[in-house]
């Protein structure tokens, strides 16, 4: 008999079925054994005589053959009568916590040790929930992109060169010389455009910055998009609109449950986020919190008094911040004019989680803003050519999935929406 998946035992009523999982809770009494089996559908209970069980302990991988039986009391409505039982490999006697232990115990853990299990703590049905529904933002930003006639795109993450002029990457060996573990595939985003016009890519970035922080990691998953024939980055905040709304409608859909568990309110529509100059941010957190000390950027205070001011006018704690000094962004970022820049990020839920705008899109104006720099255009020849090709005015964004899972679900730390983090510390597991 093949393996019947708990999530379908209710088309199996009075039928024989084969479980295989893991021993999510066990209850042994004198004369019958009750054991929570766990799947990736779900859990159930099973029943049967305690002399067919030996040496069964929490997370021992096993396999049950039994007969489903209609059971009023239970919560899914039926139950398993054990008729077979064997144990397919023995879990360790000595583990830290279980896959059923109770949230604060599973928090007093401590992130380390949950990392070190990681496996295991998948297994846990809130963690397992982070990444279940980390699986499906994903999946629901390539689904929206397709429906607008982007293409996915596959690009290499082995570079000659940083695409912000070389700074804060990863060097590697390749074979007799340099090369480097990408910042980000704009690059290749923009020749995207050249030949397919809406481009988006869903992979890891690697940023060799030494922060130590909540929300940095050196490696993440970054969620990207470009097109073409743009106005303005008016154009790629309106696509974000729809696009995040498009993914909230969905996740909300089917994670609503999650979603309270974590204590969090549906997932808002984003069409009416509001847009505010980088300048007018400045002037109402002089007002509102008589906030001095911001000149070129904002720092994490700032960006959540700004969701604050947001909800207080929208009710929604988000908004784009557009206008930023042209210095303190990318060369190729296109100027919006008495020194600020056609670029913006987006602000949600006090945190900066996208990164977009407007590009040049002339040979002659990235040579320009090269040279302004200090920085020598021979070392981009390869990306100045392609801007013979043709390139119409563009523009794209950048989502970290990681910050963007735990702004959805409330997490404090963005290690909690990231299955291997890597940063300062963590190379392992």
């Amino acid at each position: 008999m093949q393996k019947t998946m708990i999530q379908a035992l209710s088309n199996h009523l009075g039928k024989e079925v084969v479980l295989k999982g893991w021993v999510h809770r066990l209850r042994v009494l004198s004369k019958i054994t009750f054991v929570i089996v766990q799947d990736c559908t779900g859990t159930v209970q099973c029943v049967g005589a305690t002399c067919l069980f030996k040496d069964i302990k929490l997370e021992d991988v096993i396999e049950i053959k039994g007969l489903v039986r209609a059971e009023d009391r239970s919560r899914a409505g039926f139950e398993v009568d054990i008729l077979e039982f064997k144990i397919l490999n023995e879990a360790s006697h000595t583990l830290p916590f279980h896959s059923s232990s109770e949230t604060p115990f599973l928090e007093a853990v401590g992130q380390d040790v949950l990392l070190q299990y990681r496996p295991l703590a998948l297994r846990h049905e809130r963690v397992g929930s982070i990444f279940r529904l980390q699986a499906a933002l994903v999946e629901s930003f390539r689904k929206y992109l397709r429906s607008q006639r982007f293409t996915e795109i596959f690009t290499s993450k082995i570079v000659s060169a940083g695409t912000e002029g070389g700074t804060h990457l990863f060097e590697i060996k390749y074979f007799d010389r340099a090369a480097y573990l990408a910042q980000s595939p704009q690059f290749f985003k923009e020749q995207g455009v050249l030949g397919l016009e809406r481009v988006f890519e869903t992979g890891h970035v690697y940023r060799a910055e030494p922060h130590a922080t909540t929300r940095h990691l050196t490696e993440y998953y970054s969620l990207d998009l470009e097109f073409g024939f743009i106005d303005g980055p008016e154009d790629v905040m309106e696509l974000e609109r729809a696009l995040l709304s498009s993914i909230f409608d969905e996740l909300n859909s089917s994670f609503g449950t999650i979603l309270k568990q974590f204590g969090q309110n549906p997932l808002p529509s984003m069409m009416k986020v509001p847009a505010w100059e980088f300048s007018e941010c400045l002037e109402r957190l002089k007002h509102k919190y008589q906030r001095n000390d911001l000149v070129d950027d904002l720092d994490p205070l700032a960006e959540r008094q700004l969701c604050e001011l947001a909800f207080q006018e929208t009710g929604i704690a988000s908004l784009f911040v557009v206008g930023f000094p042209l210095t303190g962004r990318p060369f190729y970022t296109h100027p919006r004019g008495q020194g600020r820049a056609q670029s913006f990020d987006l602000l949600f839920g006090g945190l900066e989680i996208t990164t977009g705008g407007q590009r040049l899109h002339t040979r002659k104006q990235l040579e320009e803003a090269l040279k302004a720099r200090g920085m020598l255009p021979a070392a981009f020849e390869a990306h100045l050519n392609m801007f013979d090709l043709g390139m119409p005015p563009h523009g794209g964004l950048a989502i970290g999935a990681e910050r963007l899972t735990a702004q959805i679900l409330g997490l404090p730390n963005v290690r909690q929406a990231t299955l291997y983090p890597r940063d300062r510390i963590h190379i392992e597991p």
